[in-house]
């Protein structure tokens, strides 16, 4: 199994759950990347705390960077701070991890509701590979590795097994159509990335990160899998992944889900 060596790794909705996990898991390597940007909506705000500890027990290594990812604005305005940091450098690794879910079922969606929940999980996705688009390339033309590697350049969108219309998982828990839909359209998006980019280099997958114990994950009942151990698994995963798989929906575990 290869190695995730990322000089640099951008993750969205940082301050909880995976995100944090992932900071914590990707500064603590014995090769941990140079740059590591932590971004979440309200980086002052009490929700932050722990993320705030653990940038200052890293600095410069983890930057905490402003980014709601559901208003365009603030994703340029981030992407300027990063670019800046980089200093002429590309970015290696997207993970578009932020994401929101909305308790409800098919009687009580609203259209307001549905909105809001697309704006985080697909609109916000497909702006931050948009906008960083110009730093993933910089990445891949830079990066002496064959082939594609989240090492080299790739975006990776954190998706769900919810959003799978074979799987339909864990629907006696949950309806949360607006949550599923917008996972099955991340999916969509995940396998267009991929076409559009492969002459760049950049993989591009969607990936089911397992059922973990986050405050998400807890929303019904207790989740089987706590989120350092999922997260291990991730990050194994991760560094096996290429341009066989790019454009692809899988699981934490490697194996291939369905549409």
């Amino acid at each position: 199994m290869g190695d995730l060596n990322p000089r640099s790794v951008l993750v969205t909705g940082s301050n909880r759950g995976i995100g944090l996990e992932l900071v914590k898991q990707l500064v603590g390597k014995s090769n941990p990347p140079e740059w590591i940007f932590a971004t979440c909506r309200d980086p002052e705000g009490p929700r932050a705390k722990d993320l705030k500890n653990l940038a200052a027990q890293h600095q410069p290594r983890v930057q905490i960077i402003q980014l709601d990812v559901s208003d365009p604005s603030s994703i340029k305005a981030a992407a300027a701070m990063i670019t800046e940091c980089l200093n002429g450098a590309g970015l290696n690794l997207l993970v578009n991890n932020a994401g929101v879910v909305k308790e409800s079922n098919l009687e009580s969606e609203t259209p307001e509701q549905m909105l809001e929940v697309y704006n985080t999980n697909v609109i916000g996705p497909t702006m931050m590979s948009q906008v960083f688009l110009p730093l993933l390339k910089k990445a891949s033309q830079e990066c002496t590795l064959k082939g594609m590697s989240c090492s080299k350049a790739a975006i990776v969108n954190m998706s769900s097994d919810c959003g799978s219309i074979a799987n339909v998982l864990a629907w006696d828990i949950g309806q949360i159509p607006s949550y599923r839909c917008s996972k099955a359209a991340l999916n969509m998006l995940t396998r267009c990335q991929s076409l559009q980019y492969a002459e760049d280099k950049i993989l591009c997958i969607a990936l089911h990160p397992g059922w973990l114990q986050t405050d998400m994950g807890n929303a019904a009942i207790m989740a089987p899998t706590t989120v350092e151990d999922g997260v291990q698994e991730i990050l194994k995963r991760l560094a096996q992944l290429s341009e066989k798989e790019t454009g692809t929906f899988v699981n934490w575990d490697g194996k291939t889900l369905p549409w």
